[in-house]
């Protein structure tokens, strides 16, 4: 930086900060989101000025006014606490004191296999073969959406999730019945690409030390996405004509629709087909540590919520009036 030039701003050290450790675009946005709303509240006072008393009015302004969830309300603690121990460098005793807001527990909503049959019967396209993703292969939204050609095996009948949740990578299986499918899918897709190439495009967002040391790898096809989106824009720093993934709104709207024209009056989302697919598998027996792992969770606690999802021990009991 030249001696003359001013100190990057607040908001602008904090995206630095992130970016150094690798956290996700969605994190950067959201914790720079609530540093800035944080600031706002105290009439732009700078956060060096100000310390455990307007930490904890904001959050409780969110509890109370904006009446937000515990989640929420926990992350944006998590953004201020990233901004003071990681930005400002301020070690602050009275941060490991705060009390974070407690989730309830409720238990996730699970589809019969009759639903699901139903609810993928009334999808096409893509989004019927990212829906059958989620629920054949316990899949995110975000994962199935950010999946790269590289980390489909067909012929194995593997998917590797990269970054999923937590930043851990782990490998789930590609349900049989789909195989053709998918394999047809990624035809299609390569078409797509090499006519993106030869019309001077072609490029995918990948990774930035991916993209430094190796210049066109945004064009190889074996970084593209699975589930490319219909158009295409150009970057504003590298000028290059991209194609991003699917936006995950198209699926969600999809999966919405389809649920209420089959008829499900359970509240059914992309979500639900991940839980859908713990719970059948556990139904069918399979070990609770291996539904872990195709999960990706890292506590087995977690996963453990999909045992009473089944309430075994109550579905043993022979009811007085049977």
């Amino acid at each position: 930086m030249p001696p003359d030039s001013p100190p990057p701003r607040l908001l602008d050290q904090v995206r630095a900060a992130i970016r150094a450790r690798h956290y996700s675009p969605r994190t950067e946005a959201a914790y720079v989101g609530w540093i800035r709303r944080f600031i706002l509240f105290h009439g732009k006072r700078h956060p060096r000025d100000m310390g455990e008393a307007e930490v904890v009015e904001f959050l409780s302004a969110l509890a109370t006014v904006g009446q937000v969830s515990a989640s929420t309300q926990n992350q944006a603690l998590g953004a201020i606490v990233f901004l003071y121990s990681e930005v400002l460098g301020t070690r602050l005793a009275w941060l490991a004191g705060i009390v974070r807001a407690k989730r309830p527990v409720r238990l996730p909503v699970v589809l019969s296999r009759d639903e699901v049959a139903a609810l993928l019967a009334r999808l096409s396209g893509s989004v019927w073969l990212m829906s059958a993703l989620m629920y054949g292969s316990g899949l995110r939204l975000m994962e199935v959406a950010e999946l790269r050609v590289k980390d489909v095996d067909v012929g194995g009948r593997e998917i590797r999730v990269r970054d999923g949740k937590g930043r851990k990578d782990r490998v789930t299986v590609m349900p049989a019945r789909i195989t053709d499918a998918v394999a047809g899918h990624l035809v299609k897709v390569r078409t797509l690409h090499e006519r993106d190439v030869a019309a001077g495009g072609g490029w995918v967002a990948v990774p930035d030390a991916l993209s430094r040391k190796y210049a066109n790898a945004g064009r190889e096809w074996r970084w593209q996405w699975v589930f490319p989106a219909t158009r295409t824009y150009v970057d504003r720093e590298t000028g290059q004509r991209r194609r991003h993934h699917l936006h995950e709104s198209v699926v969600q709207r999809a999966v919405r629709k389809a649920a209420r024209e089959a008829g499900i009056a359970k509240i059914a989302t992309c979500h639900t087909l991940r839980h859908s697919f713990a719970t059948h598998l556990l139904d069918a027996g399979y070990d609770i540590r291996t539904i872990q792992e195709l999960l990706g969770h890292r506590d087995v606690s977690t996963t453990m919520i999909y045992t009473h999802v089944l309430n075994r021990p109550g579905r043993a009991v022979r009811s007085p009036l049977d």
